[in-house]
């Protein structure tokens, strides 16, 4: 068996108004939210899609169902510490993570060195080993018209 292994993750949530919009563990001062069972983190949620898919393990609606109350508003945060403690728990390890966020709205630059800090305290990684971006769909599709905001997410573990 390798000592490392390479995850990819995805999420996608569409926007809605009246909710309070979080990213990677922060939340933005703007007029709408994600739509979801949980905080609707969708960069939070691909971290851990990453996460989990790096160790061969079912995805994170398997963990964490949108159909159990448990999990009904909770911050994705918590999420990501679970993914990683069953990481450890299999002997597994984040050794860094890269991720891109794809929203037309808000500003998302302003805050990358928060959300960065954030996923830092969540996966017990150090800032530096924490890439993230962000940018827009040039005015193309749903996310391109502020309708949803996608996240892609790519985690190397190692074993421990």
């Amino acid at each position: 068996m390798a000592n490392f292994r390479i995850g990819h993750g995805y999420d996608i949530h569409r926007t809605v108004p009246g909710r309070k919009l979080v990213l990677g563990g922060v939340t933005f001062d703007c007029d709408f939210g994600l739509d979801g069972h949980s905080d609707a983190d969708a960069l939070t949620h691909a971290i851990c899609d990453a996460l989990l898919g790096a160790a061969a393990l079912p995805d994170i609606g398997h963990f964490f169902p949108n159909t159990d109350p448990e999990f009904k508003n909770i911050d994705s945060q918590l999420l990501l510490q679970r993914v990683v403690a069953a990481l450890r728990e299999r002997g597994w390890a984040p050794a860094n993570i890269d991720a891109s966020l794809i929203a037309e709205k808000p500003k998302i630059a302003p805050r990358l060195a928060d959300m960065k800090a954030a996923l830092a305290k969540s996966t017990g990684l150090p800032v530096g080993a924490i890439g993230l971006k962000a940018t827009t769909n040039e005015g193309s599709d749903d996310i391109g018209r502020g309708l949803a905001i996608a996240a892609h997410a790519v985690a190397l573990i190692e074993k421990i």
